[in-house]
């Protein structure tokens, strides 16, 4: 009986796949990381091959005791905006994929600034590094002579699964070459950006079958490929904000706040990002969208290139050994601020420094400032809609940690719901290709969010009031 789904979320720093039952209870896990590679500072890059690497070993570890027989579809949710130029004969990586965080591009972003008005009524984005159209354009005039294909993580690795080349609009969305209107891919932002020449993958629906997989040892042959949608698209579908006006937070590498606006995009005045959620059963749904670049990340560097902490859940304990962060204040700002600052020049900051200052202030500070990029962005998602959002649904590798999820519940005065599961992008992937499959319906899933805790604002308003002056003050000069 074909009863069990395969999921898998490629993110940033490493590849999760888990096998999921009926009752979205895992029945296998795998996880692999793989390398990032800095050649330029602002530079960041992946290696094709260490990423596919990644994902077999992560799926090797997730199948292990499972019956292949039993699997009726795969469901992948990717890291969005991650740049593949592609041969477009035989479809082999160029270059290395050039990453959403990368900052090579500022320049082209600057010189093409009075086309943003247009560029962004299209898109719902503005013009930032941070899409993949500018890298797209960096990579095709670096790779003179040659024919391109471009594709995002998820048309790189359907294509090595089954020789398909597609994207869903989920992903496309985030390329700056997709109108939102249309639903399409568009011949004037192509142009605008001078890729015309580019070969664009087809686009499918985000739950429907688009592939088979042919030839990866780790997989049934023939497995369909039912569900696609970018990381924090996917994450909104696994929290199960399935209807307008439901959130989530997702804290991974960085931090992304997605809002479901229902079947219409919604502009923003604040610096938000319109954005297509996903496509179902033939409807489309949009979302608002802000994201902070840093926030595990900032976590890492406190472990890996600071050596203050040995593992990343070491920071929640040695937050709490102090009252506060004795004035110290970091704007995680090492790779620009994103919504809805979107200022890619800005870095990281860290203010406040005593000769009283030690590593527990520096991480309580870090956590500190995570939560209040996230607070910068509700503050907008609340002006969009003319009112504060009521509840917020979090996720997410940082969502185990309880002093940060508190600090956020009184920065933002709302609560905050957390799973059982913090492994939402897998999961809504996984969700995603059940439907496609038809292992299960929209109603079954709605029945199935599994609440651990609700966090309740406790913190004094006019203490609050205060924090939010002083950073703020802080990212004016960041």
């Amino acid at each position: 009986m074909k009863d069990l789904i395969l999921a898998l979320d490629q993110g940033t720093t490493g590849t999760t796949a888990l096998v999921l039952d009926r009752d979205l209870a895992v029945q296998g896990r795998g996880y692999a990381a793989f390398p990032q590679h800095f050649p330029e500072p602002g530079w960041v890059e992946h290696e094709p091959e260490e990423i596919w690497a990644s994902v077999r070993e992560a799926l090797a570890q997730a199948t292990a005791s499972v019956d292949p027989a039993r699997l009726a579809a795969l469901g992948l949710a990717n890291q969005r905006e991650t740049t593949f130029a592609f041969d477009a004969h035989t479809m082999e990586p160029l270059h290395r994929a050039i990453v959403w965080q990368d900052r090579r591009t500022t320049e082209l972003c600057h010189a093409m600034k009075a086309q943003e008005p247009a560029i962004r009524a299209r898109t719902g984005l503005p013009l930032d590094p941070y899409f993949s159209a500018t890298k797209l354009r960096w990579l095709k005039d670096h790779l003179p002579g040659r024919d391109l294909a471009f594709g995002t993580v998820d048309t790189f690795l359907v294509h090595r699964m089954s020789g398909e080349f597609v994207t869903d609009p989920s992903n496309a969305s985030r390329t700056l070459l997709f109108d939102l209107d249309t639903g399409d891919w568009s011949r004037d932002l192509v142009a605008r950006f001078g890729v015309e020449a580019v070969k664009l993958p087809r686009l499918v629906p985000s739950a429907s079958f688009c592939a088979r997989v042919e030839g990866v040892p780790e997989l049934p042959h023939h497995l369909p490929v039912t569900g696609l949608a970018g990381d924090q698209q996917a994450a909104l579908f696994g929290q199960g904000c399935f209807d307008a006006g439901q959130a989530k937070l997702t804290y991974g590498t960085g931090s992304f706040v997605l809002l479901n606006t229902g079947a219409h995009p919604r502009p923003s005045a604040t610096g938000l990002l319109t954005t297509q959620a996903w496509e179902v059963a033939g409807q489309r749904t949009f979302a608002l969208e802000g994201g902070a670049f840093i926030a595990g990340a900032l976590v890492q560097w406190l472990r890996d290139g600071l050596g203050i902490i040995e593992t990343a859940a070491d920071i929640e304990t040695l937050a709490r050994s102090v009252p506060d962060s004795g004035g110290v204040v970091v704007v995680p700002a090492y790779a620009g601020l994103g919504a809805p600052h979107w200022r890619p020049e800005a870095r990281g900051t860290i203010l406040g420094l005593t000769r009283g200052t030690t590593k527990a202030h520096l991480a309580r500070a870090a956590l500190e400032g995570i939560a209040h990029s996230q607070a910068d962005i509700l503050e907008a998602m609340a002006a969009d809609l003319g009112e504060p959002l009521k509840e917020l649904r979090v996720d997410g590798g940082a969502a185990a940690n309880d002093l940060l999820l508190q600090m956020q519940a009184d920065l933002l005065g709302i609560p905050l719901h957390r799973p059982r599961m913090l492994e939402t992008t897998a999961l809504g992937a996984g969700m995603l290709a059940g439907l496609g499959v038809g292992l299960w319906t929209l109603e079954d899933l709605r029945r199935a969010y599994p609440l651990d805790r609700t966090f309740q604002p406790s913190g004094d308003p006019a203490a609050v009031a205060a924090a939010r002056v002083r950073w703020k003050e802080s990212v004016a000069k960041a």
